[in-house]
């Protein structure tokens, strides 16, 4: 936000650091994140991740990253991903029962909590093999909390990471808490994918498919069970509270918005059953609605640090040297004014017609080769949950019970953005 605020005050190129820029503008976008593009990550992202093994996610190294996600992009492609389409329709039913109950018990859900458990459930039963059953518990676990607590830990370890290094070996009361956390998140796993070899012994032939089933196939060939656990703990960080805090702004936004609901509402209701994704792409206003709360809400709305190439790069008329930092926020893209008028605005018939500036500035799940894995995956909970939140409650709107405003809907942002009330209570 503050950032943002910089660009309005100054224009697309700000300083934000002796040796980082952030920029708001669509041909810096489309040079950085350009595939095979030579403005790679920086160390921020490799002091986001505990010990010394990479993954996907973290890695600056061009060819580690080239050789994992060949490994993880098949399972979590858009065609493979149909075979996972019963297991997550059954969590996304179970998440509005629930809901349910809770209204009537209640007087209103709240649907951040309910997303976050299916989300968290979803992911981990598609890494594992075996869900974590949140869903079924119905409140917060301690994998949950640690979560929670690692999310406003990471600002600590990518500023500090010496500091953070010092706390693994001298416990410093202000981070021991995330330090924990980080542990436990990578015993469990740890422990997870344990239980899914045990699962591969007792039956070898057919073992349950995940998205992860390819990298035990190849462990003989390369990667060792410590690559695996980060690949499978980075899945489930990226792969829960994302989609959760996405899901709740568009309940909320949408919620908001009788006009917005009606017009939504009427489209789902024309659907026969049973509701399929397939049936689902299709739908022409609720594909802008998701379109338009991944501009407004990006879960991941802060610059993704580059570095700029030994030779130096020029944007805006700027000359930035080799081996400084540039940064793309889409928090500031996708409110350009120039781009979205109104832009603060919930307005899903924006996309009806996207200009290629529009297309050129949406960056809700990164772009060019390091794109987010789960993009697929991702828009498809999206789609269903939409689907059967709305059937289920055509009549949904924000509640006012337990003292909740809007302010418990103002935007929170570490590394992953949530509201920061950290609830969503809705009514019917």
């Amino acid at each position: 936000m503050y950032v943002h605020k910089l660009h309005e005050k100054y224009g697309p190129i700000v300083r934000v650091r002796p040796d980082m820029v952030d920029i708001c503008d669509t041909n810096a976008v489309r040079e950085i994140h350009k595939t095979n593009s030579r403005f790679l990550k920086t160390v921020f992202y490799r002091n986001m991740v505990s010990g010394a093994v990479n993954n996907v996610f973290s890695t600056m190294d061009t060819k580690f990253h080239s050789v994992h996600r060949r490994l993880l992009a098949s399972p979590i492609s858009d065609s493979s991903l149909t075979r996972f389409e019963p297991l997550i329709t059954d969590r996304i039913n179970l998440t509005v029962s629930k809901m349910k109950q809770e209204i009537e018990s209640r007087g209103a859900a709240d649907v951040f909590k309910w997303w976050l458990f299916m989300a968290t459930d979803i992911i981990g039963e598609l890494s594992f093999g075996e869900s974590f059953r949140m869903l079924e518990a119905g409140k917060k676990n301690q994998y949950i909390s640690d979560m929670e607590r690692l999310a406003s830990y990471q600002p600590m370890r990518t500023t500090f990471p010496t500091l953070i290094k010092i706390a693994g070996h001298v416990p410093l009361p202000m981070i021991k808490e995330g330090v924990q956390a980080g542990r436990r998140l990578g015993m469990y796993a740890a422990q997870s994918i344990d239980r899914y070899r045990r699962l591969i012994a007792e039956n070898p032939s057919e073992p349950k498919p995940t998205l992860l089933t390819k990298l035990f196939e190849t462990e003989k060939n390369g990667l060792t069970f410590d690559n695996i656990r980060q690949e499978a703990q980075g899945y489930i960080v990226a792969g829960s509270d994302t989609t959760a805090v996405t899901m709740t702004y568009l309940s909320y936004a949408v919620s908001s918005d009788s006009r917005v609901r009606e017009k939504l509402v009427g489209e789902l209701m024309g659907l026969s059953e049973p509701v399929t994704d397939k049936s689902l792409r299709i739908l022409p206003y609720l594909n802008l609605v998701i379109t338009e709360t991944l501009r407004l809400y990006t879960a991941v709305p802060l610059g993704l640090p580059r570095s700029v190439p030994s030779e130096g790069a020029e944007f805006c008329g700027y000359q930035l040297p080799g081996g400084s930092t540039v940064t793309t926020q889409s928090y500031s893209l996708h409110r350009d004014p120039a781009i979205f008028p109104d832009p603060n605005s919930f307005k899903p018939e924006r996309w009806e017609n996207p200009t290629k500036a529009m297309r050129d500035a949406s960056l809700p799940f990164g772009g060019g080769s390091r794109i987010c894995l789960g993009v697929h995956l991702a828009r498809m909970e999206l789609r269903m949950a939409t689907a059967l939140f709305f059937r289920a409650f055509p009549d949904a709107r924000p509640s006012k019970k337990e003292g909740m405003s809007e302010n418990d809907m103002i935007m929170e942002s570490f590394f992953l953005m949530a509201p920061q009330g950290h609830r969503c209570l809705i009514e019917t």
